[in-house]
């Protein structure tokens, strides 16, 4: 399971890949960086691990993240890992992005 977020002007010192974080734990400040259209935003996706270099079509996000989020923030635990997992056993991991992804 992976959980994405980009355009963060900076990342807490103590936030590594692989770190397991608690609900409410900062992770970073959101900023403008990357391909941000110079508008101050959060990505965040849920995906499958796939190991390429350079996937980013799978590793930006494959699951609608909406309902774990609202979950979350009400104090539940909905997990995306089945939703991820069946994504990955339908999909595998692509080695191009879908036509139209950007």
């Amino acid at each position: 399971m992976r959980y994405y977020g980009s355009h963060l002007a900076l990342v807490n010192n103590d936030i590594q890949a692989g770190t397991r974080v608690l609900a409410g734990t900062q992770l970073g400040v959101v900023g403008r960086t990357g391909n941000a259209s110079h508008v101050c935003h959060l990505h965040f996706g849920l995906s499958p691990v796939c190991q390429r270099i350079g996937d980013w079509w799978v590793r930006r996000g494959v699951i609608y993240p909406w309902k774990y989020l609202d979950s979350w923030r009400a104090g539940g635990d909905l997990s995306p890992v089945d939703e991820v997992t069946a994504w990955q056993r339908d999909h595998g991991c692509p080695t191009a992005p879908t036509p139209g992804t950007r």
